[in-house]
Parts: C-alpha cells; structure tokens; sequence
C-alpha cells in the first residue's frame, strides 16, 4: 500500500466542478508558512478537523475560511494555536488519520462561514450512495493548483470490493469514488470531508501512488461516525493549553 504520508504531498479534486455558489462553508485551507497545504473543515467556532497526516514535517500555521477562493480578500484568516492527532495514529497506511486543530480565536460565524456537523455514530452509508468530497488544487497529476474550490460527486463502494482491491485496509476506513469512476481526490485534498447527507462521514486519507487516475482502486477516508458529538462536546470543552485528544 502506497499513500501519500510518506511524501507529505496531499491531496486535489479530478473531474470535478466548481462549488456553487454558497454551498460548502465549513470548508477550510489548511496552510503553512509556504500557503495551501490540506483541507480541513469546521466543526465549531473555533475547532477545525483535518488528516492527521497533514502535519508530516510541514508545520501548520493558520487556516483560511470563509470564500470559495481563498486568494480573495475577503477571507478570514486565522492561527492554529494548539493541535492533536489521534493516539493511535502513526502513519495513513495503519488508520487513525484524525487532527484537531485548535483556532486562536472564534471564527466569525455568518452568511460565508459556517460549520457541518458530524455523521451520528449509527449512520449507515449504503454501496453506491452518492456523497461529495471538495477542495482546491490540481485538477490531473501533474497539473498545478487552482484558486476555486471544486467539489466532486462519488459513490460508497462495498467495503468487500475495496479489501479485495488493496489487498489490506487499515482499521475505520470508508471507501468512495476512485474505482468505477474518473472522480474522486488527488494530491493536494487530504483532510476534505467525504460528505454525504449533508452530514461529515469522512476524512480524505489516501489513494494509490499518488495517481489520480483511479484505474483500479478506491479512494480511502477515515471513518469518523465513531468521533460522535458527544466526544467533540468534550473536546471542545478542554483547555486549549492541554488539549488531549478525546476521540
């Protein structure tokens, strides 16, 4: 199994179209002193979920919300003062690819920010059931990086089918869009959410040798139906200078 952990390239969209106007406020760049590194999305005034591996050597400084452009002036941008990956996380390849981030103040809440909530731990997803995934950046391998962000539709498929086509997958993994299709993530879109019934199902975590064009294998995400609300409530209720991730 190939992911992109090891070479800290994250993920982008492919095939996919530009976000209509208003939809997907939740969404968030993920940045570091260089720009753009993943996405990430809001979960609340001041907690933002991402990929764990995200952080792999890249030092996270800040997060942009609130435009469809995040070039535009008129996004917010804000500090990440604190951040957490799950404790069971050490590489994409082996699961638990989770972080919180932690702003340094509230994000504006309005007409151009606003948070998704989190798929109930009892949600079932069903094979082929249609869900999205966005972000900004390439839109083929070897192309560069776009301002707007693009969305993609793509389907649940069989966890069976995905086993048999890795060969193995790490623990709490969704799998979505790649095979049977030309749409799904490709470098740059790691930390999106999988969003299905308006609902976070879904982390963006990782494809196959950083190929994004899904000839044989489906596109990986984290399972987060088991990081309920009722977690998130008391993560969000510690102290933001010893955070413990809770999940």
């Amino acid at each position: 199994m190939t992911t992109d952990s090891g070479s800290t390239k994250p993920f982008r969209i492919i095939n996919g179209e530009l976000a209509s106007e208003g939809s997907m406020q939740f969404m968030v760049s993920v940045q570091n002193k260089n720009g753009h590194v993943c996405e990430g999305f809001l979960i609340s005034e001041d907690f933002v979920i991402t990929a764990a591996h995200c952080d792999n050597g890249l030092k996270l400084k800040h997060v942009i919300l609130g435009g469809h452009n995040w070039k535009n002036s008129n996004v917010k941008k804000i500090e990440i003062s604190n951040q957490c990956k799950n404790k069971d996380y050490s590489d994409a390849q082996y699961g638990y690819d989770i972080m919180l981030l932690k702003l340094a103040e509230k994000a504006p809440m309005g007409e151009n920010i606003k948070t998704i909530p989190l798929a109930e731990n009892d949600m079932n997803l069903s094979v082929n059931q249609e869900c999205s995934v966005a972000g900004w950046g390439k839109t083929e391998s070897t192309g560069g990086l776009v301002d707007d962000l693009r969305v993609a539709n793509v389907s649940i498929i069989d966890h069976n089918d995905c086993q048999q086509s890795w060969g193995s997958l790490p623990p709490n993994v969704i799998c979505a869009g790649g095979k049977y299709t030309d749409k799904g993530f490709c470098q740059g879109d790691s930390g999106g959410p999988l969003v299905c019934n308006g609902k976070a199902v879904g982390i963006a975590s990782f494809n196959k040798d950083n190929n994004c064009l899904y000839p044989d294998v489906p596109n990986i995400y984290t399972d987060i139906r088991e990081y309920d609300s009722t977690r998130v409530k008391k993560i969000k209720n510690e102290d933001a200078q010893n955070l413990t991730f809770l999940f």
